[in-house]
């Protein structure tokens, strides 16, 4: 039997696949796992690694890369640890961490690598940015002038945010930090203000809630909360506050606005300290790193209000801070109050007496002060301040007198009714022009004759009269963003009115 091969159509079918034949070569650089353990990896053989770039494990897992030494490298692992054990392949990436950035993001809940975990669609962002950047330089900024309005009325006429502030929220737990937090995102409704919102350390349940009440308050049409939750790794529990920086820096660069809520760095600080204790670096106060200044410090520097040639975009950031038994002097707080511009205090025994929200208004500060403010909220809240100041003396005084003075008691019953003037419920924020109404009634000596009882029924009366009768009023505050003589007399009549009717 005789077989018949034809040489052409071998030469020809060869040709062919020689022709469709690319030559592609993928170099890694891989090492191996010396030692695994409480989250971190000690990887030999990736010599030329980068420090904060991304490497793969077998299985899918990922880390990055923390400390560079001359023999091996310190790799923190995102993910499931018991996955990976000593003598596995480890790949560089050759990319530093980064996560999308984008419009996508909005409304949705993200990991610290930008990883959908609301159960949606995935994430498809166009874009990525890099987790660590350096903040924009001096020449590239502009004074804050711009104010950002948080519809809490204590904190808008006492310690006023603009946009590109790092306003400090501090406090022991369970004294409202997170209920500021909240309120200030639910404000910034049609403002054009992208909020994130960052939840460091928190229970999947607390971060599920706080989701409902942004959800049931119409706010995730304009937010993303970025979530590394206390069942997640020291290392997710680190990175989640720089991931989400770099989210809201898309916003900042692009010419708009960003508001951003780190709830809290405490637990980051925490997290941090794990890292570094398990990497071997050197304790110092606390067991602190010696580089935990600047931890904080290169992530609040890259809140900014940018100057005009660079498209006068404003990221402003609110740090939450939880102190012990109000502490405000220990090593994290009075690292964090060095690097802000104020701090709003909240005192437990405010809280526990009913004042709410619980802000110490003589601890409290904002060093941008007056810049941030509308020039009605200027005039009006000038001397509620010291009004405040003089109460809180007199208080404690006037418990141990017997007999006061008319002037004194005077003073004790306007400071009394100023105490009730400032409290507001949660989740209300009130406009602007409601809170100028309002403090403006307190501080004229509008509120002296009602029963101190009935503050809060004059308040709710006034702004009903605001929303219905006198709308015009609001529309022309609003307008002119100061109390002129008409303005002014327009208010006086509008309080004249209610007073009258109220204490007939």
């Amino acid at each position: 039997m005789t077989t018949n091969i034809r040489t052409e159509e071998i030469s020809a079918i060869l040709r062919k696949q020689l022709s469709d034949f690319e030559k592609r070569i993928e170099v890694y650089q891989i090492g191996t796992v010396l030692s695994v353990g409480d989250g971190i990896a000690r990887v030999h053989g990736l010599a030329d690694c980068m420090l904060g770039e991304l490497v793969t494990f077998a299985g899918g897992i990922t880390g990055m890369a923390l400390n560079l030494e001359e023999d091996n490298v310190g790799v923190a692992i995102f993910g499931d640890v018991a996955r990976i054990k000593e003598g596995d392949e480890v790949r560089r990436t050759n990319t530093i961490s980064s996560v999308p950035v984008g419009e996508s993001l909005v409304g949705r809940i993200v990991d610290a690598l930008g990883v959908a975990i609301d159960e949606n669609t995935p994430i498809s962002a166009k874009e990525s940015r890099q987790i660590e950047v350096k903040a924009p330089g001096v020449m590239d900024r502009q004074n804050v002038h711009e104010p950002l309005q948080t519809g809490i009325k204590v904190i808008d006429a006492l310690t006023p945010i603009g946009r590109g502030q790092r306003e400090l929220i501090i406090g022991d737990r369970k004294t409202g930090k997170t209920t500021l937090a909240i309120d200030t995102i639910l404000n910034q409704r049609g403002q054009d203000v992208y909020c994130f919102y960052v939840a460091i350390g928190q229970k999947r349940s607390t971060v599920a809630q706080t989701h409902e009440v942004l959800k049931r308050q119409g706010a995730m049409e304009y937010t993303t909360i970025v979530a590394a939750t206390a069942s997640d790794p020291a290392p997710m529990q680190f990175l989640a506050p720089y991931a989400a920086t770099a989210m809201a820096e898309y916003y900042r660069d692009s010419g708009r606005h960003a508001l951003i809520i780190f709830d809290d760095l405490t637990k980051q600080a925490q997290a941090y300290r794990q890292l570094s204790l398990l990497l071997r670096r050197p304790p110092g106060r606390e067991a602190y790193p010696g580089d935990i200044f600047y931890l904080h410090s290169r992530l609040l520097e890259r809140a900014a209000k940018m100057s005009a040639g660079k498209g006068g975009g404003s990221l402003t950031a609110l740090p939450i801070i939880e102190t012990q038994a109000g502490d405000i002097s220990a090593y994290i707080p009075t690292n964090v109050i060095s690097i802000t511009d104020g701090q709003i205090f909240l005192e437990r025994d405010l809280f526990n007496a009913g004042q709410r929200p619980a802000v110490n208004p003589g601890l409290s500060v904002s060093r941008v002060g007056g810049d941030a403010q509308i020039k009605a909220m200027k005039q009006t809240a000038g001397s509620l301040r010291l009004d405040l100041a003089q109460y809180r003396e007199l208080e404690a005084f006037s418990q141990f007198a017997s007999d006061l003075d008319a002037v004194t008691r005077k003073q004790l019953e306007r400071g009394q009714r100023l105490m009730e003037v400032i409290k507001q419920g949660a989740g209300v924020p009130l406009p602007v022009a409601y809170q100028v109404a309002i403090i403006y009634a307190g501080v004229n000596g509008y509120l002296d004759e009602i029963p101190r009882t009935q503050v809060k029924d004059f308040e709710q009366r006034l702004f009903e009269g605001l929303q219905s009768s006198h709308q015009d009023f609001v529309d022309q505050l609003n307008k002119e963003k100061a109390l002129t003589d008409p303005l002014k007399r327009s208010l006086n009549t509008i309080l004249t009115d209610l007073q009258e009717r109220i204490t007939a």
